[in-house]
């Protein structure tokens, strides 16, 4: 398979989260994260691992994601959402070291998102690979936030 094929292109965006994950896991501020974010990024393994795949078979491949992965992201947007302000304009990315690289992993994410869905039109992504990527992109966003909520950071709001 060709290195420009979009399923290495997915892989491989897939491969660069998991990275930037484990970025934002080595910073003293996420200590009380840090196995939630070794969740994601073995979640995002198995979903790498399933999209090098061809025509996975949830039944017979043992890295498939957890059933549950997709409500973990859920449950963990919603726990920060109850904390944070509500957001009433969009905001600009920065403040703080930490924050950018949330922004940063979330665009990856989106691109990664991006490449699955375009993959999808020719092969058969299993959902629950898309539907964690989607919320993963969600969740790192008001990651962000809570970042900048719990270091008593003020979030630079965009307006025009």
């Amino acid at each position: 398979m060709p290195k420009h094929h979009l399923r290495v292109e997915a892989y491989g965006s897939i491969d660069e989260l998991i990275a930037w994950i484990g970025l934002l896991r080595d910073h003293n501020e996420n200590k009380t994260r840090k196995e939630k974010l070794l969740y994601i990024q073995d979640q995002l393994m198995r979903c790498a691992a399933i999209v090098a795949t061809e025509n996975p078979d949830p039944e017979k491949n043992r890295f498939f994601p957890d059933n549950n992965c997709v409500t973990f992201l859920e449950h963990e947007i919603d726990r920060m959402d109850e904390i944070i302000p509500p957001l009433r304009n969009f905001v600009l990315p920065g403040g703080h070291k930490l924050v950018s690289y949330c922004h940063i992993a979330r665009c990856v994410c989106r691109r990664a998102e991006r490449v699955l869905l375009r993959l999808n039109q020719t092969e058969d992504i299993p959902e629950i690979v898309k539907k964690y990527i989607n919320r993963l992109s969600d969740y790192l966003f008001v990651l962000s936030r809570f970042i900048c909520f719990e270091l008593d950071i003020e979030e630079v709001k965009w307006s025009v």
